[in-house]
């Protein structure tokens, strides 16, 4: 039996997103964002006002293309209205905690890749206990990202359901962002208090994802778009997307090819909540370097994009962007942030050293992020939601 057949035995795994992707020409769906005009932009704002209407993922395209970014001013006061409409004045606060750098993967452009001659971290739960405490100490926070390389052999279900039940008594909302898993896994984790998936695609270029990702499970396209698929089948209460940008140069495609994704799990698990992440490439222990440097200006525009093309997604903003610009982003869209992030295992409290994933641009102590959020005229919201609420 081939490795391939082995990664699919889950017998959820079928009829899945990676079924569907093909109908979608990468290279079709490029031109056609180069070819957009200023009318088809008017067009698709005028649409965009109009209360009773909800764009498409084609409508989603005009406003990611070149021709869309004189109108920017415009978007911005669409993109506005809407997130006060659906959020009012509110900003969800999280904080990532890295429980293991150990991984099986090899992504050329991630400080955590396998060939990286780096000692390993796996926290232990006394040390996890110990995070805890130190974030507790940082501020209020009760919506946690359990971040992990990917090595199931070593952090498996088994593990993060420890680290589950070691956490819930510090927070109220639990998510993880390791590597993708079998619908019964998933299902095991929400029985042991898990809340929601973090899972970026990285690139929907199903050709240049394999020079990316050259060895490991994340090499194989399908089984990491179809988890996506698994976690709604598993009942997650909300589900995280995220295409890095500047890893492949056609990153207006990547992320119309988001957009797509996203239409088409909002109408097969209608259920389920749904938050999109914009990541730009940050340096990394490998060296690499980004294929694509996109501008403040044009991260704006995504931005405004998504939020007028859907009005109710959480749009999330990390420490990987300057104060600034993520202070200036308060209102027109972003929806939650994180502060205070460390991004190596244990590097509240046990193990400040270790092998991080990416350099943190936001450095702020979270009582100096959330004073300027209050500063702009939003209130900083700590918890998101009880368990009770879904009974």
């Amino acid at each position: 039996m081939s490795g391939k057949l082995n990664l699919h035995a889950d017998p959820d795994d079928r009829n899945g997103f990676a079924d569907i992707i093909g109908q979608y020409s990468w290279e079709d769906t490029t031109a056609r964002i180069a070819a957009v005009s200023a009318r088809d932009v008017e067009r698709v704002l005028a649409l965009a006002a109009r209360d009773d209407r909800q764009l498409s993922p084609d409508d989603l395209m005009v406003l990611l293309s070149p021709a869309a970014a004189p109108y920017l001013e415009d978007m911005a006061q669409l993109s506005h209205r809407f997130t006060l409409e659906k959020f009012g004045r509110t900003v969800s606060m999280y904080i990532p905690m890295y429980v293991s750098n150990a991984c099986s993967n090899c992504c050329i452009y991630c400080g955590f890749n396998h060939h990286n001659k780096y000692q390993r971290t796996i926290l232990t739960m006394d040390q996890v206990k110990a995070e805890c405490e130190a974030i507790k100490a940082l501020g209020p926070f009760e919506n946690l990202l359990i971040v992990s390389g990917e090595f199931p052999s070593l952090c498996g279900t088994e593990y993060f359901a420890d680290v589950l039940r070691t956490v819930r008594p510090y927070f109220h909302n639990l998510t993880i962002e390791v590597q993708p898993m079998r619908t019964a896994q998933y299902k095991r984790l929400v029985q042991e208090g898990l809340n929601g998936v973090v899972c970026f695609q990285e690139t929907y270029h199903k050709e240049n994802y394999k020079t990316f990702h050259p060895r490991g499970m994340k090499s194989i396209f399908d089984w990491r778009l179809n988890g996506y698929d698994r976690m709604g089948r598993a009942g997650v209460h909300k589900i995280g997307m995220g295409v890095l940008i500047g890893l492949d140069k056609d990153w207006r495609t990547d992320l119309t090819m988001m957009g797509r994704h996203l239409r088409y799990l909002q109408k097969n698990y209608w259920r389920t909540r749904y938050s999109i992440n914009f990541p730009r490439m940050c340096p990394s222990e490998s060296g690499f370097q980004p294929n694509v440097v996109i501008t403040d200006r044009e991260l704006a525009q995504t931005t405004f994009a998504f939020r007028i093309f859907d009005h109710e997604v959480d749009i999330s903003f990390s420490t990987r962007e300057k104060p600034e610009f993520r202070d200036n982003m308060l209102g027109l869209g972003v929806t939650s942030m994180s502060a205070g992030s460390e991004t190596e295992p244990g590097g509240y409290a046990t193990s400040p050293e270790a092998l991080e994933q990416f350099e943190v641009t936001d450095s702020r102590r979270p009582c100096d992020v959330t004073a300027s959020i209050k500063a702009h005229g939003f209130d900083p919201v700590w918890k998101d939601w009880d368990a009770v609420f879904d009974k």
